[in-house]
């Protein structure tokens, strides 16, 4: 069906992208995309979508609008506040575009519940702050062939990978386990109230792009941000041949097959060192193999200060000395604010380092709780 004159009026700016134009558009209005979580990465993601024109919007969350909800999810406004998300949400993205629809699900989702509500949609954008609905979501998409945007945040940086099953790694292949409080909540460790709407706009990019067949996605690249440093790093991620979902003879052959993240471990699980408990390894050096600590900031951040004893490799630089670092010591992976550190311990479990270990808030972490005369520098 062609364009409403309406459509052509609301849609000229896509129209006049020779990349969109009105195939494009036509497309947009044709897709069927599922939202999870209409928190801070959902409220941007949904309401550029909506804008954009995808003709069937869903929205999954089962929580009410609180006040402290409104320093960064962006749908919301300070009458929305007791009433449930989805409700609400649906509300404001039809005022936005009343050409499209929105469908609300206000359910919690569960291994036994999501593939029914996944084989309605074409393209699924994961947002949940739920690190257990995050695993529910990557399988689901896996089983049933969708694609996934997703991303997180934390404090102030946040990262984004958009998985095309088939083509490249799913969630499980970055994280193949993880155990429950290992990464606090917005609530216990706050979030800048901007950082959601960066991401979210990430991830509604990404899938107008996969809806349209422009540009390359985020397939096999993990994207990270840090406002405090305005910097974004790329991370090349491979698809893992023992995922349990995505690999060659995976385990997970429906929702329900998966463990919960807190009862999964390997050996190869990425090790967080509070700074205490580095401290701790430090002064018993003496008595065990002494911590090979690798600092991944640039040079300029490094020259400022660091730990006694670390040796300075750029994480841009980190991936071709893996394997030799592999043979030298129990590596622990030190940056600014522990983002970069966990990154590179992505990196070293897929280049077959056994337990890496990152200092979990970074060396700000280090300065408040250890050392206070110890300078950080910026980015």
């Amino acid at each position: 069906m062609a364009l409403s004159a309406a459509e052509l009026s609301r849609y000229q700016r896509h129209l006049a992208l020779p990349e969109l134009g009105k195939t494009g558009q036509e497309l947009l209005r044709a897709a069927r995309v599922l939202v999870v979580g209409a928190g801070g990465l959902g409220s941007p993601a949904a309401l550029y979508l909506a804008a954009a024109g995808v003709g069937r919007l869903g929205l999954a969350d089962c929580d009410r609008v609180e006040l402290s909800n409104l320093q960064r999810q962006v749908l919301f406004d300070s009458g929305d506040v007791g009433r449930p998300k989805t409700e609400a949400a649906r509300e404001r993205l039809l005022a936005l575009n009343p050409e499209i629809a929105v469908h609300a699900h206000a359910l919690t989702l569960r291994a036994d519940n999501v593939l029914e509500l996944f084989r309605d949609y074409d393209l699924v954008l994961d947002g949940t702050d739920r690190l257990g609905t995050r695993y529910v979501v990557n399988d689901a998409c896996v089983l049933l062939g969708k694609p996934l945007v997703t991303a997180a945040i934390h404090r102030f940086e946040g990262h984004a990978l958009t998985c095309l099953p088939g083509r490249g790694p799913c969630y499980r292949c970055l994280f193949p386990a993880a155990e429950a409080g290992v990464v606090a909540s917005c609530a216990e460790a706050g979030v800048l109230g901007v950082l959601p709407g960066v991401l979210g706009a990430i991830q509604a990019t990404e899938a107008i792009k996969i809806i349209t067949g422009i540009g390359e996605p985020l397939v096999g690249r993990l994207l990270t941000y840090d406002a405090l440093e305005m910097r974004f790093w790329e991370l090349p991620v491979a698809r893992r041949k023992d995922c349990a979902v995505c690999g060659e003879h995976p385990t997970i052959t429906k929702p329900e097959d998966a463990e919960p993240p807190c009862e999964a471990a390997t050996p190869s699980s990425v090790r967080r060192l509070s700074p205490t408990a580095l401290r701790e390894l430090l002064a018993s050096a003496r008595d065990r193999p002494v911590p090979l600590l690798i600092d991944v900031r640039e040079p300029h951040e490094f020259r400022t200060r660091h730990l006694p004893g670390a040796r300075n490799i750029p994480l841009r630089d980190l991936e071709p000395q893996l394997r030799v670092l592999a043979g030298q010591g129990m590596p622990v992976f030190l940056c600014r604010s522990g983002r970069r550190s966990l990154a590179a311990c992505v990196l070293a479990v897929q280049a077959g380092v056994a337990e890496p270990a990152h200092l979990e808030g970074g060396l700000l972490a280090w300065a408040a709780e250890v050392d206070a005369a110890f300078e950080v520098a910026a980015g």
